[in-house]
């Protein structure tokens, strides 16, 4: 549902990230597919965060954030918190900006995230995600350290940079009738919606959950953030039991709908990527695909923008999973 608000984030902050990310991250590219098309009667459009740097869109907003913090306050560290892309991102960009980063990890995080997360100069400290806080462990963690957080999705900077994956697909593909967005915290679909409905007013912004981790779907329902068990499933990247705050505020007024997908729709969208398209999307990169494949979307309009979050899975767990 859309709705005029005092928004934390606005389509200037994401202009402004554009600018600030600007020769550091890729323009990714927009991929079509006539069969694709054919398959779910509408003109689709694919921005590949696959391709980003790390391989998905969170270095965006990680390095808006990282870049935009005071010289004094950037040299002494930052701290996140993640299951793996954006801890990646987060110690991608803070070697690339000249400080060190300190990034708390599940200890079940896939072994292909975690090592590219060391292998960018992050310290990890691991924690057990079932049982233990997330926010409240990398809070602490920071404060003790002297480590400025950087969360993976509820902070201004960090919305916009995301924002601007949307942005670059609508000045490339011109007005969309819908945008399919995965969603996890709510970071990459609040930037996106402040994006497509700052350029396009009546652009539908649909996110993407998986199955049995439809907190930010029933939070819209709602009209208030609720809570999840935290969920299992594939698609680890949105394994998130409740909205963020700033992301849920803006994602009440900006996305009209959520989708769901389960585990195994997940996989046929994966496997149609590397099949028909040429492309590996990890499962969390895939939801909004498979939400198009199985037909998830009602009313699907003429021309539909889908943002493939992330492609960061190894070549045994893609077998493992695809191999069956």
């Amino acid at each position: 549902m859309s709705g005029a608000a005092d928004l934390p984030v606005t389509l200037d902050d994401i202009r402004a990230a554009a600018a600030r990310i600007e020769g550091f991250t890729h323009r990714t590219p927009v991929l079509t597919s006539r069969t694709l098309d054919e398959r779910v009667g509408a003109r689709v459009f694919i921005k590949c965060e696959n391709l980003q740097r790390m391989g998905a869109f969170k270095i965006r907003g990680a390095y808006n954030a990282i870049a935009g913090l005071p010289p004094e306050e950037r040299a002494k560290g930052v701290a996140a918190f993640s299951s793996g892309n954006h801890a990646q991102a987060t110690a991608l960009a803070a070697r690339e900006l000249g400080t060190s980063a300190v990034i708390l990890m599940p200890e079940d995080a896939p072994r292909s995230k975690m090592e590219a997360t060391a292998g960018y100069g992050a310290e990890i400290v691991t924690y057990d995600r079932y049982t233990e806080d997330r926010v409240a462990l990398g809070t602490a963690l920071a404060k003790e350290r002297g480590l400025t957080l950087i969360p993976p999705y509820d902070h201004p900077d960090v919305i916009a940079g995301q924002g601007t994956a949307a942005l670059e697909l609508l000045e490339e593909t011109g007005p969309l009738d819908a945008l399919l967005v995965p969603v996890g915290g709510g970071g990459l679909i609040a930037g996106s919606a402040v994006a497509a409905k700052g350029l396009h007013r009546d652009i539908r912004v649909i996110g993407v959950e998986p199955e049995g981790s439809d907190d930010t779907k029933r939070s819209l329902e709602s009209g208030t953030r609720v809570a999840v068990p935290v969920p299992r499933t594939i698609a680890d990247g949105q394994a998130v039991a409740v909205p963020g705050e700033l992301t849920f505020a803006v994602n009440r007024h900006l996305v009209d709908s959520v989708a769901l997908v389960g585990d195994t729709e997940i996989l046929d969208a994966m496997r149609f990527a590397f099949d028909r398209l040429k492309t590996v999307f990890e499962p969390s990169g895939a939801t909004g695909l498979a939400a198009l494949l199985a037909g998830r979307v009602e009313g699907l309009p003429p021309r539909v923008g889908v943002i493939a979050s992330g492609g960061n899975i190894d070549t045994r767990r893609f077998a493992e999973l695809l191999g069956g």
